[in-house]
């Protein structure tokens, strides 16, 4: 599981910060997370393939989280994109992206899927075998969700020195990494545990930007391996937090205490401040592990 911040910064882009956008790559997927202006620029910096991302995950509507995503849909149509492109995002995003394609008289070559999200209780809004994404309902100006990604791990790890030692052939493979048992052609049962060990444990993110602080939201993230928990502002300036509808650091590492995260990467910084840094030392006064976002900075979930 791979983050990339593509941008981490709040309001307007400059010439050296960029609006929110991320890349989450996990279990062969390229899920792209809000899609700021200069999303397109960023994403070639970070050598992210365009043709590999099928899923867009909408927080908000306020342009500073999806005021790129136009020009991107728009450019998978001069690249000749072929496969489906689906965008997740709250009520209204599909009227305000067709109005914007037929006001140009653009098209898209490629089928262009809408899944338009209304709830204010979390939902399962995407599940294969391998990944769950969830809404984490949060509280903003706007109606606004965070998104939890999770890992489905089911498959355990082949033992490879005792398959081969009962010559299990290879066509069994799946069924031992399933938890099946193998009986021989002798009529004796290997029971799975003897063939195969543990899956890896599942890991899992939740990305939260924007909210006012709300205690509401760490039974959904309770536990997971990173947390990206915007701090618009620093404590000093908690007044215009309150106002805005954002958080501080130390209120974002207060809710990272609270779920007991493992992890957790501050962003969404207001340009206000010169300096980043006083973020991470404010989070740090109530939990250990903060992590600052950055433009074009690359996090392996979990942490190292």
């Amino acid at each position: 599981m791979k983050l990339t911040i593509l941008g981490c910064y709040a309001a307007t882009p400059r010439t050296l910060s960029n609006p929110t956008s991320q890349v989450l790559e996990i279990k062969n997927h390229v899920f792209l997370i809000d899609c700021a202006e200069g999303t397109q620029v960023q994403l070639r910096k970070s050598k992210v393939k365009f043709s590999k991302i099928n899923h867009i995950f909408i927080s908000h509507l306020h342009g500073d989280h999806f005021y790129g995503l136009v020009g991107l849909i728009s450019t998978f149509m001069l690249l000749n994109r072929e496969s489906d492109l689906h965008v997740y995002g709250p009520k209204g995003i599909k009227e305000i992206i067709l109005s914007q394609l037929r006001a140009s008289g653009s098209y898209t070559g490629y089928s262009l899927f809408f899944h338009e999200l209304e709830s204010k209780a979390s939902e399962v809004i995407f599940e294969d075998e391998k990944v769950r994404v969830s809404t984490i309902p949060l509280n903003h100006r706007i109606y606004t969700n965070g998104y939890l990604f999770e890992e489905k791990n089911k498959e355990r790890k082949l033992n490879i020195a005792a398959v081969e030692e009962y010559a299990i052939d290879k066509v069994y493979y799946n069924k031992i990494k399933y938890g099946g048992d193998i009986t021989l052609e002798d009529g004796r049962v290997i029971p799975n545990t003897e063939l195969s060990f543990d899956p890896a444990v599942a890991r899992s993110y939740a990305y939260c930007s924007d909210t006012l602080y709300d205690e509401r939201i760490i039974p959904l993230i309770e536990g997971v391996d990173l947390l990206y928990h915007e701090s618009t502002f620093l404590e000093k300036e908690a007044h215009l937090a309150e106002k805005t509808m954002h958080s501080t650091a130390k209120q974002a590492a207060t809710i990272a205490l609270k779920a007991k995260v493992r992890q957790l990467a501050l962003g969404h910084y207001s340009t206000r401040y010169g300096s980043i840094d006083g973020f991470q030392s404010e989070a740090e006064t109530i939990f250990p592990n903060v992590w600052l976002a950055d433009d074009g900075k690359e996090f392996e979930i979990p942490l190292r």
